[in-house]
């Protein structure tokens, strides 16, 4: 099969050229899409556990306990202990990090409306519905992956 007709390669292809242009555009505003699609993920009003951030964005512990430093030093992020629980951390915008999200925001939507006026709604939504029904069909596969490896620890 060529690379070309599978669905794989597309969805690859369109995403890399999505954040070469995010990352254009924050280029201008002294970040990069990376540190806007945290910006975005954090809370405005009740902050949010820092513990919340990477599954938010598929982002392995390791790369997220870096960017969150590099955000706090800066300027853009304080880390605050939960006044609930003290185990817990909880990362809040500075008002920094408050400007930066909404040039964030306003790119995203920038994009989103530049699809919404090329491509039809009709178009959209099934776009939509595929994407999400190959969301689904991945999680499945990587639960069973999960659940076959566990079976092979299990057994040695």
């Amino acid at each position: 099969m060529k690379k070309e007709k599978t669905v794989d390669f597309h969805i690859k292809w369109a995403w890399h050229s999505i954040s070469r242009m995010y990352n254009a555009y924050a280029g201008r505003f002294d970040i990069t899409m990376a540190i806007g699609y945290v910006l975005l993920n954090i809370d405005l009003d009740e902050g949010t556990p820092a513990t919340k951030i990477g599954p938010l964005l598929g982002m392995e512990p390791r790369s997220l306990v870096r960017m969150l430093k590099s955000l706090e030093e800066r300027g853009l992020i304080r880390r605050e202990v939960d006044g609930n629980d003290k185990r817990f951390v909880r990362i809040y915008l500075t008002d920094e990090g408050k400007a930066k999200r909404e040039m964030a925001r306003d790119g995203v939507i920038l994009f989103n409306n530049m699809i919404r006026e090329k491509i039809p709604l009709d178009k959209l939504v099934v776009f939509f519905d595929v994407i999400k029904e190959i969301n689904r069909m991945v999680e499945e596969e990587n639960a069973r992956i999960k659940a076959t490896e566990t079976e092979e620890l299990s057994l040695d």
